[in-house]
C-alpha cells in the first residue's frame, strides 16, 4: 500500500527532521526544538478538509495533557495553509502545538503510504463500513460516514480546503513516539492493521501512553 518514495519510519530507525511554520504565527516548530530535551508524540494529519482528522485533532488535545503529565510533548502536523489553520482554530481553540505542512513534506519523510485510487481501491472505500467513533445507528461505507461527519460538524469546506483534497486525497494519517535522542520508538499507521476498515481509527490517549510507557521508560 505504500507509495511514498522510500518505506514507513519504524520504530529503532531516526526520526527525519522537520522544521515547519507554527500555525499560531509565533515561530517555527520542529523535532530539534525537543532533541536532548523531552520525548515527542508527533501526529500527522492531512488538511482541515478530512472529517477523521478534525476529530482525531481534538482527540489529540485531550490526551496532550495526559501525555505532558508523563513527560511527553506533543505535536500536530496538519497538511494546510497555516492562514486556513489559523482561521478553524480561532474558532476551536486548541492547547495543541501545531505546525501546518500544506505539501505533505513530512508526511513524505516519515513514508506514510498514499495509496493509488485504483478500481479495487474505490470499490472498497464503497463497500467497507466504518464507525471510527460509535455515533451512527450502523457503520457506513467510508464516504458516507465521511459526509455523515461532516453534516454532524456543521462543517463547510473552503476553496483551500477543496485544493487541498483534491491534492492530497488518499493521503493516509500516522503517529510517532519519538525518545529525547530524536529515535522513533513506537508507529501507528493508518489501515496498516485493519485495511481500509481502520480509516478514521485514532489510538486513544490510554494506548499512547500504555505504549510511551513500554518503550520509553528508562
Amino acid at each position: 500500500m505504500n507509495t511514498s518514495l522510500h518505506p514507513t519510519i519504524r520504530p529503532g530507525e531516526p526520526a527525519p527532521d522537520f522544521a515547519l511554520p507554527a500555525v499560531d504565527g509565533t515561530a517555527t516548530v520542529s523535532l530539534a526544538d525537543y532533541r536532548g530535551k523531552t520525548p515527542l508524540f508527533l501526529a500527522l494529519f492531512v488538511g482541515l478538509w478530512c472529517p477523521f482528522c478534525r476529530r482525531a485533532i481534538a482527540q489529540t488535545a485531550t490526551a496532550e495533557q495526559s501525555l505532558k503529565a508523563a513527560g511527553i510533548e506533543t505535536v500536530a502536523v496538519v497538511a494546510t495553509q497555516p492562514e486556513n489553520a489559523r482561521l478553524y482554530f480561532r474558532y476551536r481553540p486548541t492547547r495543541l502545538r501545531l505546525a501546518a505542512d500544506p505539501e505533505l513534506t513530512t508526511h513524505r519523510a516519515y513514508g506514510l503510504p498514499k495509496p493509488i485510487p485504483t478500481p479495487a481501491m474505490m470499490k472498497a472505500f464503497e463497500t467497507t463500513r466504518i464507525d471510527p467513533y460509535g455515533i451512527f445507528p450502523e457503520p457506513l461505507p467510508i464516504l458516507e460516514a465521511a459526509t455523515a461527519l461532516k453534516k454532524l460538524d456543521g462543517y463547510t469546506d473552503n476553496e483551500t480546503d477543496q485544493a487541498e483534497m483534491e491534492r492530497q486525497w488518499p493521503q493516509l494519517k500516522g503517529q510517532f513516539l519519538i525518545d529525547r535522542a530524536s529515535v522513533v520508538r513506537w508507529v501507528n499507521i493508518e489501515c496498516e492493521k485493519d485495511g481500509f476498515a481502520g480509516v478514521g481509527k485514532f489510538p486513544s490517549a490510554g494506548e499512547v501512553l500504555a505504549a510511551a510507557r513500554s518503550v520509553l521508560d528508562g
